[in-house]
């Protein structure tokens, strides 16, 4: 994201775009139940992919990133009062060691600047977590159909912003890595998970994607760590393998 030089907004929109051609080739009519909980579900995933890629502009990404993996406290808090699924002590142990884990992760990364940045990553979580609560909601329906409407959605929302100034030759290849690779492919190997594991499990795993990011930077910039990279990292996975063992000791 930060690598293509386009408006924000636009970025958003053909990254959704992208997302839903690839969405499509597997969709079908009996999925688009345009239930309550699936529009609301769409909703909440566009203005979240909108929201973190503009505040992935106006602060810096380890910001952005942490803020928005605040998202397991009011996925458990919604679990409790919406999905009816039991949330033990334990897991709002593991929900805190892994996101002290990933500040500790970005450590030489985080800043107190970019105000409006940080205040839309915040938003951003909280609307990630009512994505995945609406997401669990249609377990026995087609969670996938959310998906889908949101990257329809997103797309014409922020078509306004894809005239004038067009993305270079350059761009286009992280926008289709972004929206195939990054985010159409991936929802729908989630929207398969949902139905299988507890909102809490479905969002405490993905918090190993935050570590992932500076690997892919060291392997291909060359770029290395802080020093605090790998015990965060380390933190993050011992605290999601905790709350994997917890989740596996409440369903037996």
């Amino acid at each position: 994201m930060k690598f293509i030089s386009w408006n924000p907004m636009a970025v958003a929109g053909t990254r959704s775009l992208l997302a839903m051609l690839v969405m499509i080739t597997i969709v079908r009519r009996h999925d688009l139940t345009l239930s309550r909980t699936q529009i609301v579900g769409a909703i909440c995933y566009s203005a979240n992919v909108i929201l973190f890629v503009v505040s992935m502009r106006l602060t810096t990404a380890a910001n952005a990133i942490l803020l928005q993996y605040t998202a397991p406290v009011y996925v458990a808090i919604g679990s409790l009062f919406i999905l009816k699924e039991r949330v033990r002590i334990s897991d709002w142990i593991a929900i805190t060691i892994a996101i002290f884990g990933i500040a500790l992760f970005f450590f030489d990364r985080l800043t107190i600047q970019n105000i409006y940045g940080n205040l839309l990553s915040i938003l951003s979580g909280i609307i990630f977590a009512g994505y995945i609560v609406c997401m669990r909601l249609q377990k026995n329906t087609s969670p996938i159909g959310s998906a889908f409407i949101g990257n329809i959605l997103t797309a014409v929302i922020c078509l306004p912003f894809m005239f004038g100034q067009l993305p270079q030759s350059k761009d286009w290849v992280a926008l289709s890595l972004l929206g195939i690779f990054q985010l159409g492919i991936p929802h729908i190997l989630y929207s398969i998970a949902i139905k299988r594991i507890s909102a809490l499990k479905s969002i405490m795993i993905p918090m190993i994607e935050p570590i992932l990011n500076p690997l892919w930077v060291y392997l291909f910039l060359g770029e290395v760590p802080g020093k605090w990279a790998i015990p965060g990292g380390i933190i993050v996975i011992s605290a999601v393998s905790m709350s994997l063992r917890n989740q596996s000791v409440l369903n037996d």
